[in-house]
């Protein structure tokens, strides 16, 4: 971001590209399918995240945050996310807020009829 400019821009494209990218915040989690946009940007207090899973796909691991929140919100597929001793349906359409120490997790359904993409 220039010196001086309140605002910065990226272009994450459309959902059918999503899985085509390859990141993460750690070798550890690092797949395709994952975007830590924020990196992108240099927020200053936010974080953005994009993510497609294939069916049948998931995280693998679980973890939770101690000071931030999180707002996921579920834009194509049917999944299934762990939230503590919960596991909860998602599908487009759902938005979910994690608080600080909720451990979580989520994978994409087998039957879904295509990738799980969401926004965190």
């Amino acid at each position: 971001m220039p010196a001086g400019q309140g605002y910065s821009i990226t272009q994450i494209g459309a959902l059918d590209t999503w899985r085509d990218h390859y990141g993460g915040f750690v070798p550890a989690t690092t797949r395709n399918g994952r975007r830590v946009v924020d990196h992108e940007l240099n927020p200053g207090l936010i974080g953005i995240s994009a993510t497609a899973y294939e069916p049948g796909e998931e995280a693998g691991y679980w973890h939770s945050h101690s000071v931030l929140e999180e707002v996921y919100l579920f834009l194509e597929g049917l999944g299934q996310m762990g939230l503590d001793d919960e596991v909860i349906n998602v599908q487009a359409g759902t938005v979910v807020r994690v608080s600080p120490g909720v451990m979580r997790t989520w994978r994409c359904l087998p039957e879904s009829p295509g990738q799980l993409k969401w926004l965190c």
